[in-house]
C-alpha cells in the first residue's frame, strides 16, 4: 500500500520538473513541426502528449515509495527485463530488418529502452551492498560484468548496437565512479582495448560497420551510408544564428532529412531555432544534469549516490551520443536523444528515471547517515 508523507513535498524539486517541462514542450513543438504534414506520422504528436502524460503520472507514483525499496527489487525488475528481451528475439514485431519491440495492441514496448534504467537500478544495488570501502577486486565485477554482458548479447541481437553499447558506457560510468583497486582498472582497461578488434571482426555487421568507415569521410557515400550525417549537417547549418523559423526548415518538409521525428530531431530544431535555439536547449539539458548531479552529491545514503549518479550518466551519455552522431563526429547508432525525440518506450522510461531522482531529493533528510 502506497503511503505519502506531505512533509516529503517541502523537498519537492520543482525545477527540476519545470526543466523537464521546458524541455518536452520544446520536444512537442519540433516533433509537430517534423511530423504534421507526413503520413503516416501525422498522428506522432498526439501519441507523444499521451505518453508524456502517462509519464508524468508515473512520476507521481514512482515519488510516493521511498526508493531504497529498490535496494530489494532490483532483482525482479532485472529477471523480467530478461525475460522481455528474450521474448522480444522470438515474438517481436519486426520492422526494418531489426526485431525491437513487443506489440500489445494499444502499445508497442521496447523492452531495450526500460532495461538500461533496470540495469542502473541493478548496478547500484550490487555496489551499495558490496561495497567495504576497501575498493573492488577483479572478482567481485563479476558479477556486474555478468549483469551487464546478458542483456547487451540479447539487445545486440536484436540488433540495436546503440542500447547495446549504452549498457556499457552505463557499467564504466557506475564503476569507475565507485572504488576500484587500481590492479583491477589496470586488467579492465587492457580488457576493453583487446575487446575492440574482436568487436570490430565477430560482433558488428557489415552495415554497422559502413557506418563507422563513413563517419570519416561520408561524401564517399553521400546517398548511402553517409547520407544521414550529409543532410543533417546542411540542416544544422542552414539554421545559420536565429533560424528558419517554426514550420519553415526546408530539409524536413521537403523530406531530405531521415528520421527527422526520432533520432536526428534535434537537427530539425537548429535547422529552425537556429544557433540561439540550440543553445537555449541546451542549457536546459545542461541544467537538468547538473541538477541530477547535485541530487547524487546531496544524498544522505551510498545507495543513493549510486542510484542518481546512475541515472545521470544514463541520460548524459544518451544525449551526448546522439548530438555528436547527428554532428558526425560519432557514427549512427540510433539514439534517441531523451526527452526531446518521438518514442514511448524511451520517454516513459527517462520520465521513470527523473522520478527517481525526485525521490532521492525529497528523502535525503529522512535517510540514516549511517550508510
Amino acid at each position: 500500500m502506497l503511503h505519502f508523507d506531505r512533509r516529503l513535498l517541502l523537498n519537492f524539486d520543482w525545477a527540476i520538473i519545470l526543466t523537464v517541462l521546458v524541455i518536452a514542450g520544446m520536444g512537442l513543438l519540433n516533433l509537430y513541426s517534423a511530423t504534421h504534414s507526413a503520413e503516416p506520422y501525422a498522428a506522432a504528436f498526439v501519441r507523444q502528449l499521451y505518453f508524456y502524460l502517462l509519464g508524468f503520472a508515473g512520476i507521481m507514483v514512482i515519488i510516493s515509495f521511498d526508493y531504497r525499496l529498490f535496494v530489494t527489487a532490483n532483482y525482479p525488475l532485472y529477471i523480467t527485463i530478461i525475460l522481455l528481451l528474450t521474448i522480444v528475439l522470438f515474438f517481436g514485431n519486426a520492422v526494418s530488418d531489426t526485431q525491437r519491440w513487443l506489440n500489445f495492441g494499444f502499445f508497442r514496448l521496447q523492452p531495450s529502452e526500460p532495461a538500461k534504467l533496470v540495469l542502473v537500478i541493478t548496478l547500484a544495488s550490487y555496489y551499495y551492498r558490496k561495497d567495504t570501502g576497501l575498493g573492488f577486486t577483479l572478482k567481485e565485477l563479476v558479477v556486474p560484468l555478468l549483469l551487464t554482458g546478458l542483456p547487451f548479447l540479447l539487445i545486440l541481437r536484436q540488433p540495436d548496437l546503440g542500447t547495446a553499447l549504452m549498457l556499457i558506457f552505463i557499467f564504466i560510468s557506475m564503476t569507475l565512479f565507485v572504488k576500484l583497486k587500481w590492479s583491477t582498472l589496470s586488467v579492465l582497461i587492457g580488457a576493453c582495448a583487446s575487446m575492440l578488434p574482436i568487436g570490430w571482426l565477430y560482433l558488428l555487421k557489415p552495415y554497422q560497420k559502413q557506418r563507422i568507415l563513413t563517419l570519416f569521410n561520408p561524401e564517399l557515400d553521400p546517398m548511402g551510408s553517409g547520407y544521414h550525417i550529409l543532410q543533417s549537417k546542411i540542416a544544422i547549418g542552414s539554421g545559420m544564428m536565429f533560424g528558419k523559423g517554426f514550420l519553415k526548415g526546408t530539409q524536413v518538409h521537403l523530406d531530405f532529412l531521415p528520421e527527422r521525428h526520432t533520432d536526428f530531431a534535434f537537427s530539425v530544431w537548429a535547422e529552425e531555432w537556429g544557433f540561439i535555439g540550440s543553445l537555449f536547449f541546451l542549457a536546459c539539458y545542461f541544467f537538468l544534469i547538473l541538477m541530477g548531479l547535485n541530487i547524487a552529491v546531496a544524498s544522505r545514503d551510498k545507495f543513493g549516490v549510486l542510484l542518481a549518479f546512475g541515472i545521470v550518466s544514463l541520460l548524459f551519455w544518451q544525449a551526448f551520443i546522439n548530438l555528436a552522431m547527428i554532428l558526425g563526429l560519432l557514427p549512427v547508432v540510433g539514439m534517441p536523444l531523451p526527452l526531446f525525440s518521438y518514442g514511448g518506450s524511451s520517454l516513459l522510461t527517462t520520465l521513470a528515471g527523473i522520478g527517481i531522482l525526485l525521490n532521492i531529493r525529497m528523502r535525503r533528510f529522512m535517510t540514516s547517515t549511517g550508510d
